[in-house]
């Protein structure tokens, strides 16, 4: 249960790293969105859930996420925006090795019902440093910067 939106951040943590797909879902509603940080649009707790549980148990089987820094904006009684910053070690890279530290941000809307809150939607991003945007190049996306371009 989640007492204060304070919470939720913390709790979505400990479930990754307990590599508890339910109880990570269990922090949404029914009908929930989650977006992931490549525009995965998951729409339901079961597909939260269930994309959850693939990638916790194979490429981030190893993995742990802590988060750094959290700030609530409260909109009125009862609903709440969270931002989250968090950092993921462990990942397992597409070589099969151990991929470099990552670093995000993840933002979640709770609403309070009954006594406690739950997340009606969440936006994860990847924090990309040095970077300001990504550019579309074909069929390739990559992270850049045009403060230090030389046009």
């Amino acid at each position: 249960m989640v007492a204060v939106p304070e919470q939720i951040a913390d709790r979505f943590a400990a479930a990754w790293n307990e590599r508890n797909a339910a109880d990570l879902a269990a922090l949404f509603a029914d009908d929930a969105d989650f977006v992931n940080v490549v525009g995965l649009w998951w729409e339901n707790r079961e597909n939260i859930r269930r994309a959850h549980d693939y990638g916790l148990r194979t490429f981030f089987r190893d993995s742990a996420m802590s988060i750094r820094r959290t700030k609530v904006r409260r909109l009125g009684e009862g609903l709440a925006v969270v931002h989250a910053r968090w950092r993921l070690t462990g990942q397992i890279s597409t070589s099969g090795g151990q991929a470099d530290v990552r670093w995000g941000i993840i933002v979640f809307v709770v609403e309070r019902r009954g006594t406690e809150w739950i997340a009606v939607t969440a936006h994860n991003t990847d924090i990309v440093p040095g970077s300001e945007s990504i550019a579309a190049e074909g069929d390739a996306r990559r992270a850049v910067s045009y403060r230090n371009s030389r046009r």
